[in-house]
């Protein structure tokens, strides 16, 4: 079976909507609760599936060996845990920033896993394929499910949620920050008290919430506190994740795109729309005919 065709999977980025840190594990993993909801923006990965039963990255990250770039990783785990003999060349046109807390490279990997199952027709459960990615890292099962989620645990016990699904202006200063370097910092705050819900999606009350990560940052990161205290004036605004970028809120494409014009100097930027189904599912449901 050979296969010379690519084919292209979206993977998109998401927003923490909110992240509070509700405690710690004593194997030093910290213990969250947050909001997840998909942009319609994102990376994309091509795929193309040949005999060779080997994986073969055709695009290189700057900076990130291939053994440690989280695309050949799950291409990787998924033959192992498979022990499926075909091959494939990958791809990736990477447009989301690292170091930017939209959880690309989570993303990346999660395409992987769900576009290789389906090529590979290895007809692994959803689950299965979260199961794998929580290997990898905290947030891939969310991409690997694909839908708007509140999340608990390490990330990994997901509720479905129906946020509004708004426009995002979202803006990302000129510097990168290390997820590890948030989480072992010494000004983390990490005892917010858990959200008490008897139904999440109608007790969630995203606007009385932070980002624990946020007061943190800006103590350490200049460029985060000034960026964030300009787009405040003009929209609710948060940042997400760990940082750096930061998302401001808009009820139209419009408004969103006035307030981009006028950001300062040096700000990297784009718009995009607050889904809550993940444009990847979208993509595998047009290929399979569901």
């Amino acid at each position: 079976m050979t296969h010379s065709t690519f084919v292209s999977f979206p993977s998109p980025a998401k927003i923490n909507l909110f992240l509070h840190i509700v405690g710690q594990r004593p194997n030093g993993y910290h213990e969250l609760e947050t909001a997840f909801q998909f942009i319609d923006y994102g990376d994309e990965v091509s795929i193309s599936v040949n005999s060779s039963n080997s994986i073969e990255l055709l695009t290189e990250i700057e900076g990130v060996n291939t053994c440690d770039n989280l695309i050949y990783k799950a291409a990787l785990q998924l033959k192992e845990h498979t022990k499926c003999e075909l091959g494939a060349h990958i791809r990736i046109n990477k447009v989301l920033p690292m170091g930017g807390g939209l959880g690309g490279g989570s993303s990346n990997a999660a395409t992987v896993l769900v576009a290789l199952n389906h090529l590979w027709q290895l007809n692994l459960t959803t689950q299965e394929l979260a199961d794998i990615g929580l290997t990898l890292g905290a947030d891939v099962p969310i991409f690997v499910h694909g839908f708007a989620a509140f999340a608990q645990g390490v990330g990994e016990v997901l509720t479905p949620i129906s946020p509004s699904e708004y426009w995002y202006l979202i803006a990302k200063p000129n510097c990168s920050i290390s997820t590890q370097a948030v989480f072992t910092s010494p000004d983390l705050q990490r005892n917010t008290p858990k959200l008490l819900l008897n139904n999440i999606d109608n007790d969630l009350n995203i606007e009385s919430c932070h980002n624990d990560c946020e007061t943190m940052v800006i103590k350490h990161y200049p460029e985060v506190a000034k960026l964030l205290a300009w787009l405040i004036e003009y929209a609710p605004s948060r940042m997400t994740g760990t940082g750096a970028c930061i998302f401001s809120r808009f009820n139209s494409e419009d408004e969103a795109r006035e307030i981009q014009s006028k950001l300062p100097d040096g700000i990297e930027s784009f718009v995009a729309k607050g889904v809550n189904q993940s444009p990847l599912i979208n993509a595998l449901h047009k290929l399979t005919g569901e």
